[in-house]
């Protein structure tokens, strides 16, 4: 039984953060909808009250039933969280009549205080808040304060409850609060007393056993799209269960150039069962004249659920599929929001499973995508795999601007080439997330010797992220670009103009449909 923190989500853009801060000190961390409690069992060690965008005073507020978690585990409330158990309780919150955005510097009260053992007075946190806590419940106490609010935090009073309250309207998960992680140590280790024994080698042996006994002799097909999370997923369906998964790797024509050929090598030098399809032709012919991105990714998925079912049936007595969905899809699915809206459809992995009546497993459903990398690590996945830039799931389509034909798809496929090639010799390539060349639907006119030309151009696109939430541009050097730029032009016939983008996300997104 894995020991883990429940942290209960009321919608704060933070929440996944705070998952993630508290998995860093290896210890495991399960983010719920507010409104969806689970029962208090024992693998719960503690709970956390998240942040939230509403307001305790407003009608809007998600409905919650903090009797539930009240004095059952200990307990956090951060900012939303904290103003919630003073509001519930007999305490006061009212709107800020100084609102607090940004630095502050938290002077400590209670030095005898679990949760700020260790941190220094007068450490920087991080606010945001426009409600503030103007009275503490009774058998309550301050901990700390600020220049400018009274009660940055407070807590129970020992044995008030079963287990320990904490309240805090800073924001320990993000970097501006210096001391962040030390706090959430406390509050984790030192508090809740758990092991720190959730490691990447942990999840693996975990996760096989569990495979095992799920799966027993049962066949498996998974779909392979040459990135980290279905490989990771297929390394650990493989040590499970073996010759019973059958994976399914399918050239829809729009992938890099050589892509389908050396990831399948690639593949079976790990030992997989591997099937690799090359359905370019029908990618091809169902996109032509197609020009709105929608549209385009649309047929990508149904033509790509047409190949997948007629090779699964191939395929005797297969009962499960296997999905590469990481954690951060589940979370938004389930959100206090409810589902998240549909920005590209190709985000979506619905149809397959209904479509095949197969049941579903998924190995990854609850790592982020850094730690699904770790486990890779721990898996012994080569670099190639583990380290490749994010690719979309319709491949190049959404890279040309406009219908596809072939040989748009050629000369994408040349620019991508040399762009990641000079990335990779310059040692650039691990040093940004993702990288490609997008066609653009315009011509211009150029000079090559004495002839004038009027040919396409090829914009480049390179961002920094973390986990592609959001970006910015990456600063390439520019003597580096140039040599690009001079390359694909002279190499790639139907290009005569290279141009580098220099958007963030926000506002543009990284993909530029």
């Amino acid at each position: 039984m894995t020991e883990k923190i429940l942290i209960l989500d009321f919608g704060s853009q933070y929440t996944q953060l705070i998952a993630r801060r508290i998995r860093e000190l290896n210890v495991y961390s399960e983010i719920v909808p507010c409104t969806k409690i689970p029962d208090i069992t024992d693998d719960i060690k503690g709970i956390i009250l998240s942040g939230s965008p509403f307001s305790v005073l407003s009608q809007a507020k998600p409905s919650f039933d903090i009797e539930k978690v009240l004095g059952k585990k200990p307990l956090l409330g951060v900012c939303y969280g904290a103003q919630y158990i003073a509001y519930h309780l007999d305490g006061a919150v009212q709107p800020s009549s100084r609102r607090e955005y940004g630095r502050a510097y938290l002077h400590i009260i209670d030095r005898e205080n679990n949760l700020f053992y260790g941190v220094d007075d007068e450490s920087q946190v991080w606010m945001s808040h426009s409600d503030t806590v103007t009275k503490i419940p009774s058998g309550f106490h301050i901990t700390a304060k600020t220049a400018s609010i009274d009660v940055a935090a407070y807590a129970s009073d020992k044995d008030n409850f079963q287990f320990p309250i904490y309240c805090i309207q800073f924001h320990p998960e993000v970097t501006h609060t210096v001391e962040g992680k030390k706090l959430l140590e406390n509050f984790v280790v030192r508090i809740c007393g758990c092991k720190q024994t959730w490691t990447p080698q942990s999840f693996v042996e975990e996760t096989v056993s569990e495979l095992k006994d799920k799966l027993g002799a049962d066949k498996v097909i998974l779909g392979l799209s040459g990135g980290v999370d279905s490989s990771v997923a297929a390394i650990l369906l493989h040590k499970a269960i073996g010759i019973n998964l059958t994976c399914i790797f399918v050239n829809n024509g729009l992938l890099r150039k050589n892509e389908f050929d050396e990831v399948l090598d690639t593949y079976h030098d790990l030992g997989l069962n591997v099937l690799g399809i090359d359905a370019s032709t029908d990618f091809l012919n169902a996109l032509k004249g197609i020009d709105d991105p929608e549209q385009k990714r649309k047929t990508i998925g149904k033509i790509f659920i047409d190949v997948f079912e007629r090779e699964a049936k191939k395929i005797d007595g297969v009962k499960f599929l296997a999905q590469g969905t990481i954690y951060p899809d589940v979370i938004e699915s389930q959100s206090v929001h409810g589902p998240s809206a549909t920005i590209k459809s190709h985000h979506n992995v619905g149809g397959l499973p209904d479509k095949l009546d197969l049941q579903v497993v998924e190995p990854l459903r609850y790592l982020f995508k850094d730690e699904v990398r770790r486990v890779g690590a721990a898996l012994n996945l080569k670099t190639e795999l583990l380290h490749r830039h994010p690719f979309p799931g319709p491949g190049l389509a959404i890279r040309i601007i406009g219908d596809i034909t072939p040989e748009k798809v050629r000369i994408v496929q040349e620019a991508d080439f040399i762009f990641i090639n000079h990335l990779k010799k310059s040692g650039w390539y691990h040093k940004v997330w993702q990288a490609g060349a997008v066609l653009l639907p315009i011509q211009t006119v150029g000079v090559m010797g004495d002839e004038r030309t009027y040919e396409n151009v090829i914009a480049l696109r390179c961002v920094n992220s973390s986990d592609g939430m959001t970006a910015d541009w990456s600063h390439l050097p520019y003597e580096l670009m140039a040599n690009i730029s001079s390359d694909i032009i002279n190499h790639v016939k139907g290009i005569n103009r290279v141009v580098y983008d220099i958007s963030s996300k926000p506002p543009a997104t990284i993909e530029w449909e």
